[in-house]
């Protein structure tokens, strides 16, 4: 049923309103291709189709034809007549190997053309005929090893030149006035010649990865409405000197160009509109403090994959980063080379105390006890420091006179092949191998430190003439009248590692000469020997645990001090006579016998005692009365029993048959022992007696 019939049946069916809305798809339906997508705004998709050709019979109205991914392998001069209105014309991704003369000719009203990641060659000079008012175009990922110098020159509205990655050799002079963009990067261009850039409007330019080993000022000097410029992977040496020209420039990178290792604020002069600077990649060890002050409008900054030298002249970074004035980008990135204590370290992660900062000092004159002269003070910086000379290799075993090494822990695999990065020394040091193969700073005179970065005073070379000495392996720190305290420090690292230490210490002064052996571990770093003689010569020496010879044991001999009256008294020596060491071991051996003999008759003369009393008991007759000091000698050995005697007068009697009132006298009662026997054929107990034994 076509549109025309259903427009009439609207007429006279009012309840076929809602196919109303299908008219204008279907009107348009009417001249879109097959394996085409087609709607109201004058666009037309043809993606990723099966045949490898423009598609016919395309709308007459089309404004933007998009026909990427189609495999396309050549254009005619008729592939685009029919299409006045066409505005965009995107063929990027297929196989067009050339341009006919003429084929964009029927498109006067063009300001869009993409060629890109097609398979072209040449760029003649009818290519672009006819296309007065394109505006943009973009030839990138294609295989153009020559463009014709006339090639653009019917292209006076050009915006936008992209003809990155391509295989270009030379780039003929661009006549386009109304350029705003223009991108050769990563072809083969070895240099530019003055003149190429004839784009007086041009705010962006890439020439990045062309090899360049350098930018003529006269090439770009003249683009002072350029706001972006990309250098990067290419093979400057330094910084170019037409920067500081470019007073524009917001945007500028450096990125990739490894033989620049020094930046300088001079090198980019007043850029004061700049905000993005891309630096990473470099060869770059430290930047100067303050480097970034010179960009007040600065947003972001690149500096990863750089080898920086985590050290003190660096530590100004950490200050600025943390006051977020800018981003750091790509921060993870960013990281140490060198000290090894912070290599592969995030900038960003470490503190001020981990570059390695000297404290600050006070350097004041002294004054010699033997001289009246004053010592010479170190140099003020005002005065002007000699010309550090290179410094000749040390031999092994030897100090240098006018240099003050210090061994990194960088080993070098082959000697001669010097991987100190430049710039680690510091203040005219010079970096080179030790004996040990590895990395050292020898410093100028009058510096020092593991970089040469602290300034002290000057040694002369009368001092440095002389050997050091080394110091003593056994010394004694402190004398007293009964004490003698031995440093072993030097010993232990002179012979390190040890087992343990064995002291060994005898008077000299005394008629005892026999030694004194003491087993010591090797991590104590002094002993006090003590108990000795006062006013004596002892002799102290030192040998590895273990070791039974002593020829190899160092010595060293003390005296003690003078004791005074009160250390007399109440010294005791270390070691004692034959005779001292037997009266000590006889006279507690006959005390104890003494005490043992005594406490033994005394318990016999108490059994003798009560044995008596048993005896006086079992005779006949009256019992005696107690004494009138009974109560004064204390309670008899049987009340301690828990027995008390009767007292009545007679024979005893239990305490059934006698109370208090039954006549006892007193009026006290007659007890029985706590635990008594029992006499079954007995009407009179008998009292038991305490056993103690």
């Amino acid at each position: 049923m076509g549109c025309p019939t259903l427009w009439g049946r609207l007429l006279l069916l009012p309840l076929l309103l809602p196919l109303l809305l299908l008219f204008p798809a279907c009107a348009f339906a009417q001249g879109c291709p097959a394996e085409c997508q087609c709607n109201p705004a004058q666009m037309v998709f043809c993606i990723s189709r099966r045949t490898h050709a423009v598609p016919q019979g395309l709308p007459p109205d089309t404004a933007n034809l998009y026909l990427f991914e189609n495999g396309i392998r050549s254009l005619s001069e008729d592939s685009f007549v029919g299409l006045p209105a066409l505005h965009l014309l995107d063929l990027s991704q297929n196989e067009i190997a050339s341009l006919p003369h003429h084929v964009f000719q029927p498109l006067p009203g063009l300001r869009n053309l993409d060629l890109s990641s097609n398979q072209l060659r040449r760029i003649t000079n009818e290519s672009f005929r006819g296309l007065h008012q394109l505006e943009r175009l973009y030839l990138h990922r294609n295989q153009i090893q020559h463009i014709h110098p006339a090639a653009f020159e019917a292209l006076p509205n050009l915006l936008e030149l992209k003809l990155q990655a391509n295989q270009l050799q030379a780039v003929p002079p661009l006549h386009l006035p109304a350029l705003l963009l223009l991108d050769l990067s990563w072809n083969r261009i070895g240099a530019l010649e003055p003149g190429t850039f004839q784009v007086p409007n041009l705010e962006s330019l890439k020439i990045a990865g062309l090899g360049l080993h350098r930018l003529e000022e006269e090439l770009i000097s003249d683009l002072q409405n350029l706001h972006e410029l990309d250098l990067s992977d290419n093979l400057l040496a330094a910084v170019p000197s037409v920067l500081p020209r470019l007073r524009s420039l917001t945007k500028l990178s450096l990125a990739g160009n490894a033989h620049i290792s020094q930046l300088l604020p001079g090198d980019f002069g007043a850029l004061r509109n700049l905000q993005e600077l891309d630096i990473s990649k470099l060869n770059l060890h430290s930047l100067p403090e303050g480097f970034f002050g010179a960009f007040p409008r600065l947003k972001a900054v690149t500096a990863a994959e750089n080898p920086f030298n985590c050290i003190c002249p660096l530590s100004w970074l950490i200050a600025w980063a943390s006051a977020g004035k800018a981003s750091l980008r790509r921060s993870k990135e960013t990281r140490c080379h060198f000290p090894p204590k912070n290599a592969g370290k995030m900038l960003l992660h470490l503190e001020y105390a981990d570059f390695g900062c000297p404290a600050t000092t006070t350097v004041t004159p002294t004054v010699k006890a033997t001289s009246p002269k004053l010592a010479t003070p170190a140099p003020s910086s005002e005065q002007a420091s000699p010309e550090p000379s290179t410094p000749s290799r040390v031999p092994p075993g030897e100090s240098s006179p006018t240099a003050t090494p210090f061994t990194f822990l960088q080993f070098l695999p082959r000697p001669g092949r010097y991987l100190c990065p430049p710039h680690t020394c510091l203040n005219g040091g010079v970096c080179q191998l030790d004996a040990q193969n590895h990395l050292e700073c020898v410093c100028p005179l009058g510096f020092s430190g593991l970089f040469c970065e602290t300034q002290g005073p000057v040694t002369t070379a009368a001092s440095l003439t002389q050997p050091p000495t080394p110091p003593d392996p056994v010394v004694v720190k402190h004398v007293g009248g009964t004490s003698l305290k031995v440093d072993l420090q030097n010993y232990v690292r002179s012979k390190s590692p040890l087992r343990g230490l064995r002291l060994t210490y005898w008077n000299l002064s005394g008629p005892d000469k026999r030694p004194v052996t003491l087993s010591l571990p090797a991590s104590l770093p002094e002993y006090t020997v003590r108990a000795l003689k006062p006013n004596s010569s002892y002799r102290i020496c030192i040998g590895p645990l273990g070791d039974k010879a002593h020829e190899e044991d160092l010595c060293v001999e003390a005296q003690t001090a003078q004791a005074t009256q009160q250390q007399q008294q109440h010294h005791a020596p270390v070691t004692q006579g034959p005779e001292a060491s037997l009266t000590l071991v006889v006279v507690p051996a006959v005390a104890a016998l003494l005490l043992l003999v005594a406490g033994v008759a005394i318990v016999s003369c108490y059994v003798w005692r009560r044995r008596r009393q048993r005896r006086q008991r079992k005779a006949p007759g009256p019992s005696p009365l107690p004494p009138p000091a009974s109560v004064a000698r204390g309670p008899d050995p049987l009340e301690l029993e828990g027995v008390k005697a009767c007292l009545e007068k007679g024979d005893a009697a239990g305490p059934a048959q006698k109370t208090a009132a039954e006549g006892a006298p007193n009026g006290l009662e007659c007890e029985v022992p706590l635990m008594q026997p029992p006499f079954p054929g007995s009407t009179t107990p008998r009292l038991a007696l305490p056993s103690y034994f």
